[in-house]
């Protein structure tokens, strides 16, 4: 019972400092609807794909892009708490280092999850005011995204929190986390069809786990996807089960 209020009582503490930090709210919110407006307006007046407008295209992307950027940063405050000793009071409970880090990724996936749920109710605002057009906002729709939704943060925050756990510096952790989030981001397939890429690009594209992710949300949302919605969600469940098992290692291994 001791260990269920440590992750609980972990839990609580990340959401109250995301409660109170509004300037992080904002931003991971108008970040992305700034590229969504931006980057598919200017190309939307000249693409589409599949039947459908850029912007609805690029829409599941943005999401992705709101989880890779929030979930994998959740990490940095990993970092932080080693340097205020904050672990370390938390350590002479009897808590157990994977109670932390269930507790970690409960906080962090809270946090991703609220900024995601604000981005789907702007898309359904934009939908019924007709900037998008072709996305589906139906009680299934929303339902498979939310499952992609969930299932891919728990895997991010788990990469942010095992980056955290080995930095003992905020600046080399965003040094390394920002040569994994962008390569994730932009071989994903979030800002361009998958379906004709050249042969050496392939690989890395398919090796990629958010390319699945945003497979899962452009086939629930808009009805355009690449895989089978069921090996979506496998390869992004397979993901997330790997990254919680070795951020479990990597906090055993963690040296405060």
């Amino acid at each position: 019972m001791s260990d269920l209020k440590g992750i609980y009582a972990l839990w609580y503490r990340e959401f109250k400092v995301f409660q109170r930090e509004r300037s992080r709210i904002v931003a991971s919110i108008v970040n992305p609807v700034l590229w969504l407006l931006i980057i598919g307006g200017g190309l939307g007046s000249v693409l589409s794909f599949g039947g459908v407008d850029y912007l609805t295209f690029l829409y599941p992307g943005i999401l992705v892009q709101s989880l890779l950027f929030s979930a994998v940063f959740f990490g940095v405050y990993i970092v932080w708490d080693k340097k205020i000793d904050f672990l370390k009071e938390v350590l002479v409970s009897p808590m157990s280092r994977t109670s932390i880090f269930i507790g970690k990724i409960l906080g962090g996936s809270t946090d991703t999850l609220l900024q995601s749920a604000i981005l789907l109710v702007i898309g359904y605002a934009f939908t019924v005011t007709g900037v998008l057009a072709g996305i589906t906002f139906s009680p299934l729709s929303v339902a498979i995204s939310c499952i992609f939704l969930f299932v891919t943060t728990v895997g991010l925050v788990s990469i942010g929190l095992i980056i955290g756990s080995q930095m003992e510096s905020p600046e080399g952790f965003q040094l390394i986390s920002s040569f994994l989030i962008f390569p994730m981001f932009f071989l994903s397939g979030a800002l361009f069809p998958i379906g004709n890429l050249p042969s050496w690009l392939t690989p890395f594209v398919l090796a990629n786990p958010a390319t699945y992710s945003v497979d899962g949300l452009r086939g629930a949302l808009v009805g355009l996807h690449r895989f089978n919605l069921g090996l979506d969600l496998l390869v992004i469940s397979v993901f997330s089960l790997a990254m919680i098992l070795l951020g479990t290692y990597a906090f055993e291994k963690m040296k405060l």
